[in-house]
C-alpha cells in the first residue's frame, strides 16, 4: 500500500482530527468574509460548536443517527420578527457539530474549511427565512 508521492505518508502521520478551535477559526474566517450587510442582520447571533447534538435535539428533529445533522439554527428568523434581542430571550445561535462534519468531509471530494463555511452560511440562511428547498436552488443557480 504504497504512495506514489514521496512524503504523503510523513505529511499526516504526526496530525490528529481537527479539534473544536479548529472549527471555530474555520467558522469565524467565514464570518469574517461574508459580506457586511449580511452579517449586520445576524445581529446577536452566537456560533456554538459541539461534537455532536444533544440527544433530546436528535429526538424533536426525528434523527436517528446523529452523523445526519452537520448543523443547526435555532431562534426565530428575520421572518418571525427577530430583528431585536428582547430582555429574557436568548439570541438566535448556530450549532456546527464536528463530528458529522469530520464523517461527511471524509466521504466528499470537498475541503473541510468549504464544507465548514457551506453548513454556516445554510444555518445563516435558516436566520434570514430560508427553506432548505430555498437554499438548494440559490446554490444550484450560483453553481457554489
Amino acid at each position: 500500500m504504497g504512495s506514489s508521492r514521496p512524503g504523503r505518508r510523513t505529511e499526516w502521520a504526526d496530525r490528529f482530527a481537527p479539534d473544536l478551535e479548529v472549527f471555530e477559526a474555520l467558522a469565524s474566517e467565514t464570518l469574517a468574509n461574508l459580506p457586511h450587510e449580511i452579517l449586520a442582520q445576524c445581529g446577536h447571533m452566537q456560533v456554538s460548536l459541539a461534537d455532536y447534538a444533544e440527544d433530546a435535539v436528535l429526538n424533536a428533529l426525528g434523527i436517528e443517527d446523529p452523523h445526519d445533522l452537520l448543523g443547526l439554527f435555532e431562534g426565530a428568523g428575520l421572518t418571525e420578527g427577530a430583528a431585536e434581542l428582547v430582555t429574557g430571550q436568548m439570541p438566535n445561535r448556530i450549532w456546527l457539530f464536528r463530528r458529522p462534519i469530520l464523517d461527511y468531509w471524509a466521504s466528499n471530494p470537498e475541503t473541510l474549511g468549504e464544507i465548514v463555511s457551506h453548513v454556516l452560511v445554510h444555518e445563516i440562511g435558516h436566520h434570514f427565512g430560508l427553506s432548505d428547498a430555498d437554499m438548494d436552488r440559490i446554490e444550484a443557480a450560483a453553481e457554489i
